[in-house]
């Protein structure tokens, strides 16, 4: 859980940092934006390349030479003097989260039960949710008060704390031979329609989420401070959301994935329809924020069940298919805004989720005893 914290702060902490970045680092905030999309684009790209790869390396070792690259990358990021060595940093933490997910979920499962397997995904996912309610905010409110080295290097610390725990404290075995290596209920149909609902709902939500603070500002009226407060509660309502159906997921995987895409679409459409109304949004806003991350988590849970094959390699198609999604969302988002209005970006997004929702019911599969 520590880690998984720690690797979604590295991601997302140029986020609240981008201001103080350019004007240190003297290029433009759209080029430390690139921080994030590349970011991105890596994972989408390279999770089942590397997956693959290390298929047959003891899952212990793979873990910690995950952390040990998060220390290192995280450590160049810090004591960077230029934009291109910031950047490199950067790719070299994208590469090891993109076989982090893929590797923690079979590991931590594993380790437990298979009738709670839904609650210990639960678990991470708070975890991850962590870092954009408690992570970010601290380490901008760090930067602002120090330099943005200072909350950069702090991932360091943290892993190292990981890398350690887990080289001393978890069981080397082969990656074949442990209990969630492959799916309990293989499904080759469900596999893909799962992996195709999520990158379309991964699209949906980042055509609007990406421009949420215009969103705010221009069509609900909310000042700048209100809309900095609002993120906070973006943030806690996707936390409330991991958490409640982190305790369902065992009773109900595939219901709980249609549910999660079918309240992000709600949301975004509510946001399109009575956005311009302040309390309308705001409670349109808390069930996007709801259904946010619960989406990725149900898919991944679904792919611990579903996978053909071995479930790192599963995982690592779902992680990847969803950053894909984010990536597209944002720039089809763009391409919105820009010919029609930010509005026009949540009717496209919730649009999309609604076409996520119909694909999942669509491939749902009868439950088997």
């Amino acid at each position: 859980m520590l880690a998984a914290f720690t690797f979604n702060t590295a991601e997302n902490l140029p986020v609240g940092l981008l201001e103080l970045m350019s004007e240190s680092l003297r290029v433009s905030v759209a080029a430390v934006g690139l921080l994030v999309t590349g970011y991105g684009v890596t994972v989408a790209v390279a999770s089942v390349p590397l997956a693959h790869v290390v298929r047959a390396v003891p899952r212990r070792h793979v873990l910690t030479g995950l952390l040990a690259a998060l220390v290192v990358s995280s450590l160049v990021a810090a004591l960077a003097t230029s934009y291109w060595l910031l950047l490199v940093a950067r790719l070299l933490t994208a590469l090891a989260q993109a076989l982090f997910w893929a590797v923690l979920g079979p590991v931590a499962v594993g380790l437990f039960p298979p009738e709670v397997r839904g609650r210990t995904v639960g678990a991470l996912s708070v975890a991850g949710s962590l870092a954009l309610v408690v992570g970010v905010p601290a380490g901008t409110w760090l930067g602002r008060r120090s330099d943005w080295e200072v909350p950069v290097a702090m991932p360091a610390a943290l892993g190292l704390f990981s890398l350690v725990t887990i080289a001393v404290l978890l069981p080397t075995s082969r990656p074949e031979e442990e209990p969630a290596a492959y799916g309990t209920r293989p499904d080759t149909r469900r596999f893909r329609t799962v992996l195709a609902a999520g990158a379309l709902s991964a699209t949906g939500a980042f055509a609007g989420y990406t421009y949420i603070a215009k969103f705010l500002g221009d069509v609900s009226g909310f000042s700048p401070s209100t809309v900095s407060a609002l993120f906070v509660v973006f943030g806690l309502a996707c936390l409330a959301g991991v958490s409640i159906t982190g305790v369902l997921l065992d009773r109900f995987p595939q219901s709980a994935s249609a549910t999660a895409v079918a309240t992000q679409a709600v949301g975004m459409l509510g946001l399109y329809a009575a956005g311009t109304d302040p309390v309308s949004a705001v409670v349109f806003l808390v069930l996007m924020g709801g259904a946010l991350g619960p989406v990725f988590m149900t898919t991944q849970n679904e792919m611990l069940h579903c996978a053909p094959g071995r479930t790192d390699l599963a995982l690592a198609a779902n992680s990847g298919a969803y950053n894909a999604g984010i990536a597209a969302g944002a720039a089809l988002g763009g391409l919105v805004v820009s010919a029609a209005d930010v509005r026009g970006a949540f009717l496209t997004g919730g649009l999309l989720t609604l076409g996520s929702c119909a694909v999942l019911l669509g491939g749902r599969t009868p439950h088997r005893p």
